[in-house]
């Protein structure tokens, strides 16, 4: 079982950190939080500026801020689209893209039933709104589990027919016309019998003032012009021509970059730090400390890193000094058998099988700790002021980033903005928000826009890793050479351990093989490394 599409975010231990926990909400229709007409009257940014391309680049820079949570909050039922006077359409995406395509799949859910093109388009990260942006399987605001388009595959459509059933209503109500004599098409109403004619734009303020509609009638699968036809990816023109913009790329003005380097053992502590050296290098502007890491701050990068050499650190290494791979598959091997295993699947007699087998094959398996090791490396840039903070970052959790940093700097959950950003590479390392954590504690302690790299090294390090797994497996074979029972000892942590409190079987239940009996039973050994 991966460890992906969790709500509950651990970070790791020591006052430098909290744990924040957030209840999932009940699940909810995502119609109630429908759709937004954003008007100009209102202040909100126009859609689409002057000669701007569709596509991608309204994710680019403004994507995610808390004014805009806050005016969609204050906006209902507004959440995944916004039409400006002008006709510029923003989609607003309640996944957030990592590579996976969600950008372009989530856009044509909406886009068919709200009847306009992929090319009329322009897209934003959604702000963190637990409110408006549940995932309906994951009951949080998450992207991950590849349950995206699982769970937006309705919802995102009623969105888009409501909006376009209330846009119709607009146009008809303004010709004195039924609304069943309109169509529309590439975000233009027409009245069929005249010809008549008007854009999505045109009809804003109208539309705002319809009801909406409940129930909405979706288009059959036979009428779809976008869905399950090739489209091209919406964030591919950006990132083949370099002006996508990841967590790592951002740019603001006075920023500062840090770099990062943690106790190495899990548990320990900071205990003392010589900066002469580092202070001394040319761009390097300070050096700061929390419990456990120490960071250098430079004009850019390669100062910071060079300055993070140049540091003589002393480590209180804790609890867990003497902690190696050995000794910890040691502690798997020497667990089954020590308390009781959970019965993770049991089907027939797996004893009675195993002794008529003609052969019986025995295997222990070593499975290590992982890394997760995305394209891109752990990034945070934050500005943290008295009466807030902005956070610029690509996380699968924006409103747990945004709770962990609220909780580190001591501010209610509304005064800080998570601007999110595309994830070069996810692969549920970025379900975390150590880093945020972390970023948040080191940037309270200067009054300018941070932005902290972790270096390849430490990202691996300082992961939070697949589980390592001892295996003790058993098949009995019969006279013809094919397995009559397959029995599977499971020992290693539990994943799924940080959310529910008794933890759950991991994934070994569900071999690929149709085999007559299986037994499977594990045995829960949670190392002191943190895992996910």
């Amino acid at each position: 079982m991966s460890g992906r599409g969790k709500i509950i975010q651990p970070l790791r231990s020591g006052p430098s950190f909290a744990r924040v926990e957030l209840s999932p909400l009940p699940h909810r229709h995502i119609l109630a939080g429908g759709l937004v007409f954003a008007f100009a009257a209102l202040g909100r940014k126009k859609a689409r500026a002057a000669g701007e391309q569709p596509g991608l680049q309204a994710i680019q820079g403004t994507s995610g801020g808390g004014e805009t949570g806050a005016a969609f909050q204050g906006f209902a039922p507004g959440g995944f689209i916004r039409i400006a006077p002008d006709g510029g359409i923003t989609l607003i995406m309640p996944s957030v893209e990592m590579g996976q395509g969600i950008y372009t799949a989530e856009a044509t859910l909406l886009a068919e039933e709200l009847e306009v093109g992929l090319d009329q388009v322009r897209l934003e990260a959604a702000p963190p709104n637990e409110e408006l942006y549940t995932q309906p399987l994951l009951k949080s605001q998450s992207t991950g589990g590849s349950t995206s388009v699982r769970g937006a595959w309705v919802p995102l459509r009623q969105a888009g027919a409501a909006a376009r059933t209330m846009l119709i209503g607009a146009a008809a109500a303004r010709w004195g016309v039924p609304p069943t004599d309109c169509t529309a098409s590439r975000g233009t109403v027409t009245h069929g019998p005249t010809g008549r004619s008007l854009g999505y734009g045109e009809l804003v303020e109208d539309a705002g003032r319809q009801p909406v509609p409940q129930d909405v009638p979706l288009k059959d699968p036979s009428q779809w012009q976008i869905i399950g036809k090739p489209v091209k990816r919406l964030d591919t023109p950006g990132k083949v021509d370099g002006t996508a913009v990841f967590g790592l790329d951002i740019r603001l003005p006075d920023m500062k970059v840090a770099t990062v380097s943690a106790c190495p053992v899990f548990g320990g502590k900071l205990r003392s730090v010589d900066d002469k050296a580092a202070r001394a290098m040319p761009g390097v502007r300070d050096v700061i400390r929390i419990e456990n890491a120490v960071a250098v701050i430079g004009d850019h990068y390669w100062a910071a890193k060079q300055g993070l050499e140049a540091l003589r650190i002393e480590w209180d290494l804790g609890p867990n000094a003497g902690l190696s791979s050995r000794n910890l598959v040691d502690t798997l091997r020497a667990s089954y058998g020590k308390r009781q295993a959970v019965q993770a699947r049991r089907d027939g007699d797996a004893d009675r099988a195993m002794a008529g087998a003609a052969k019986r094959v025995e295997a222990a398996y070593e499975l290590p700790f992982l890394a997760h090791a995305t394209m891109e490396p752990i990034n945070t840039t934050i500005h943290v002021r008295p009466d807030g903070c902005d956070i610029w970052v690509g996380t699968q959790v924006p409103t747990v980033a945004q709770a962990i940093a609220a909780e580190v700097l001591g501010l209610p959950k509304e005064k800080v903005a998570v601007h999110n950003q595309l994830i070069g590479g996810g692969f549920g390392r970025r379900l975390e928000a150590d880093p945020i954590g972390q970023a948040a504690a080191f940037a309270r302690q200067v009054n300018y826009p941070l932005k902290i790299v972790w270096s390849r090294e430490e990202d691996i390090q300082h992961d939070l890793y697949r589980p390592a797994y001892y295996d003790r497996i058993s098949a009995g074979l019969g006279a013809d050479g094919r397995p009559v029972a397959w029995v599977d000892h499971v020992t290693g942590g539990s994943v799924m351990g940080h959310y529910f409190p008794g933890g759950l079987p991991e994934g070994a239940a569900q071999p690929p093989y149709d085999l007559p009996i299986v037994h499977v039973d594990w045995t829960r050994e949670d190392p002191p490394v943190p895992i996910t």
